[in-house]
């Protein structure tokens, strides 16, 4: 959804209706997880993907019905051994999507959740989905404020206080209530989307393979921040412009700035006089990752340098050095690859093996633990926040 609002915001802005399909469940293997999200606009302009492709021209029609009626719409699409392909799911897995009409009419909050995204200020959506409750019906909630109704104060209040809740973890997934809010019952299902902050990138060493991860990084969905002390090295020019750049010592930086469960730590300096102060921090951060480059011989260097700081065992096991998998990478966008491979499959748990090596589900659950990462959220994801 984050990739898209863009879009979606014009064409609110301009009073152009729009039908809006969520992933709002999923079963087995499939494609998207929940948050995923397709729009179809004026002149059945597409953006967004709901499924990588298996169902998305039963989507479109869909879509275009919810405008048309004003009705919002909860369908599933499955995987059937009879009839696979009629179905059109054909991955093996299952997917639910609620698929409603958006006009400043029938969602008002809408443009205060684009702006709230594009700020990167927390945010969720929480939007009734089935049960005795007005589908489609959304509620914006933040830390402090709250706009728009679900039909019901007594569900309103419950929501509010679920979806803070989930604002804080990243989380999005599904809530079920009575009518006005009963949390023993499970009438209404509302979907509650975050909408947290993106996670953030700080690649320190401002040479040719940090502009490449930075690259990456932004792609990826990370808020990226380059840091060098070197003026010279860590020139704006040299990188993405959508990428912070900082001359400073990193180790001061790093010290002064925020850092999260989701925040990736990329160090590619390989001079102790940069990397030895700047791990003594890094270290003790909450940070999901901390990549450093250099050889072997320099990693072994550094472990020795750094037990001297005080530091042990269990914190020297965090680092991931040399950085990166092993693909045979040899150039800066090579090497970012690999850099970026190694993070989602840290993030997701995943080995690192080609997928033709390995058995079982390809798009496995999440971990039961915080990660990186691109909505998103977004780790992101019940489960990790990703950029959503």
């Amino acid at each position: 959804m984050r990739e898209i609002l863009p879009v979606l915001g014009r064409w609110y802005a301009a009073g152009e209706p729009f039908g809006l399909a969520t992933v709002v469940a999923v079963s087995r293997s499939a494609p998207r997880g929940p948050g995923a999200a397709m729009a179809v606009g004026p002149d059945d302009e597409v953006v967004g993907s709901v499924s990588g492709g298996c169902v998305e021209g039963a989507v479109f029609e869909l879509a275009k019905d919810v405008v048309e009626t004003g009705r919002a719409r909860l369908e599933t699409f499955g995987y059937s051994d009879e009839d696979a392909f009629a179905v059109g799911l054909t991955c093996g897995g299952e997917i639910t999507l609620l698929v409603r009409p958006v006009t400043a009419a029938a969602d008002p909050t809408f443009g205060e959740v684009v702006a709230a995204v594009a700020g990167h200020r927390p945010v969720v959506v929480a939007t009734v989905t089935d049960g005795p409750a007005p589908h489609g019906a959304a509620l914006a909630v933040r830390p402090d404020t709250v706009s728009g109704s679900l039909g019901a104060s007594g569900l309103d209040a419950a929501v509010t206080a679920d979806a803070r809740g989930e604002l804080a973890q990243g989380a999005t997934g599904l809530r079920h209530y009575g009518p006005n809010g009963e949390r023993r019952e499970d009438d209404v299902a509302v979907f509650l989307q975050s909408f947290a902050p993106p996670p953030r990138m700080l690649v320190f060493g401002a040479i040719d393979f940090a502009a490449a991860v930075a690259r990456i990084g932004a792609f990826l969905g990370y808020r990226v921040t380059v840091c060098d002390a070197r003026p010279a090295f860590a020139d704006a020019r040299r990188f993405p412009a959508d990428a912070e750049v900082v001359v400073d010592w990193p180790h001061r930086y790093l010290r002064g700035t925020q850092t999260d469960g989701r925040t990736v730590l990329c160090v590619l300096t390989h001079d102790p006089r940069f990397d030895v102060p700047l791990l003594e921090v890094a270290l003790r951060t909450p940070a999901a990752y901390i990549g450093v480059m250099g050889s072997r011989r320099t990693h072994e260097d550094r472990l020795a340098r750094l037990r001297e700081t005080g530091l042990g065992d269990g914190e020297l096991t965090r680092l991931r050095s040399p950085i990166g998998l092993d693909l045979g990478a040899r150039t800066p966008e090579e090497v970012a690859v690999s850099i970026a491979a190694e993070i989602v499959a840290l993030r997701w748990g995943g080995t690192g093996s080609p997928l033709t090596d390995t058995a079982g589900a390809i798009h496995r659950p999440a971990p039961d633990r915080t990660g990186p990462g691109p909505s998103p959220g977004p780790v992101g994801p019940a489960g990790p926040v990703r950029p959503a």
